[in-house]
């Protein structure tokens, strides 16, 4: 048996003038059409919204977060009560980290080492460490489709030597992860690090390319870099992946992201921005984006956005939504973020739609050019 016998990704259509590529991807609680955007469920629940009010954003896959599950409520309460799927009483595929990223990012409270890293929950200080085997271990017990594995991402800006520290452990923890994981109805992506050094990037995914898995994620982007950096790092890595395997994006979620993302072959994407956004007043529009709270929506009685059809969007105007954001109620909030997570679906939807019918790159450039004038 393998993940074969799980996972099944086609590429479908591809654009004939970029790397943009609209495919089909079959996991084991349901197919996902690609190029798609995974709204982000940090603690099992994405902020604000039930999970029917997920779905009914058009949502394919959702992401949860294994440090924050590890960490409460606990992925042996979450094993007993059948993973994460009956836990939420989500039924469409599930995406789960490795909780790399966050332990990085706790800078003076964690201790990197050869074998994992040592740290300290920052809400209450209690130690834990966490190594390759037993992030493959959480993530096996929290029962998600697609897992990642333990990985360790440089910061923004880092010496050289920084990058080559860093993924020279993430090389050997991931054929760690690689020969633990045997649960073949999880996929496990391998992800590539390098900084935002050209030469580490490419030896990074040569490296993880001569593995044969289900799917392959870039990673240490979005982490303070310039949008130039980031295009570039995106640009040459993503066609150094195998073709006939879903390519991920981490951690990346903007308008144009998104769009330059698709056009230099990446499948995949999640990222906190569209309810993290929401709950600070801001939602996505082909305008660019807005603040709910500016006083130029007190009597504005049209919809977040014309050409949207959201729940939100057919039911609330704008002074309405502001109205309940200046007074605190948290139902802005979600009718925000409903919003701006059907927004980014919409878009990616649309370019996916473009690319089988043989114009992404006019329609691409055309919304690019609309959103950069902003």
């Amino acid at each position: 048996m393998s993940y074969c016998d799980f996972f099944n990704f086609e590429v479908v259509a591809a654009s004939s003038g970029s790397n943009a590529r609209a495919g089909l991807f079959k996991t084991p609680h349901g197919d996902i059409e690609t190029p798609i955007f995974m709204p982000v469920g940090t603690n099992s629940a994405v902020k604000m919204l039930t999970n029917e009010q997920v779905l009914n954003t058009g949502a394919q896959i959702i992401l949860a977060n294994s440090y924050h599950m590890y960490l409460r409520a606990g992925c042996e309460l979450i094993k007993k009560a059948g993973g994460l799927h009956e836990w939420m009483n989500f039924h469409k595929p599930i995406l789960t980290d490795s909780g790399g990223f966050q332990v990085f990012s706790l800078s003076k409270l964690r201790k990197i080492t050869p074998e994992g890293v040592y740290f300290q929950d920052p809400k209450n200080g209690s130690k834990h460490f966490i190594s390759p085997e037993i992030s493959m271990q959480i993530q096996e017990d929290l029962g998600a489709d697609i897992i990642m594995a333990f990985d360790e991402c440089a910061p923004y800006p880092c010496t050289y030597e920084q990058a080559r520290k860093a993924l020279d452990k993430t090389k050997a923890w991931f054929e760690i992860c690689y020969n633990t994981h045997k649960n073949y109805s999880q996929a496990l992506f391998p992800i590539v690090q390098g900084a935002f050094f050209d030469d580490l990037r490419k030896e990074s995914a040569e490296f993880v390319s001569k593995f044969d898995c289900a799917g392959y994620a870039i990673g240490g982007v979005s982490v303070g870099e310039p949008q130039d950096v980031k295009n570039r790092i995106t640009e040459i890595t993503a066609p150094l992946l195998p073709y006939n395997k879903p390519r991920y994006l981490m951690g990346v979620g903007t308008p144009v992201d998104l769009i330059n993302g698709i056009r230099y072959g990446v499948d995949m994407f999640d990222c906190v921005l569209p309810t993290r956004n929401a709950r600070h007043g801001t939602f996505f529009t082909y305008q660019g984006n807005k603040i709910i709270k500016n006083k130029q929506y007190i009597d504005d009685f049209s919809p977040l956005d014309d050409k949207c059809n959201c729940y939100t969007c057919k039911n609330h105007t704008k002074a309405y939504i502001r109205h309940l954001y200046k007074t605190q109620e948290a139902t802005a909030a979600t009718l925000l973020s409903i919003h701006n997570i059907h927004f980014l679906l919409n878009l990616v939807k649309d370019l996916r739609k473009s690319i089988i019918q043989g114009n992404f790159e006019e329609y691409s450039n055309s919304l690019l050019e609309n959103f950069q004038k902003i």
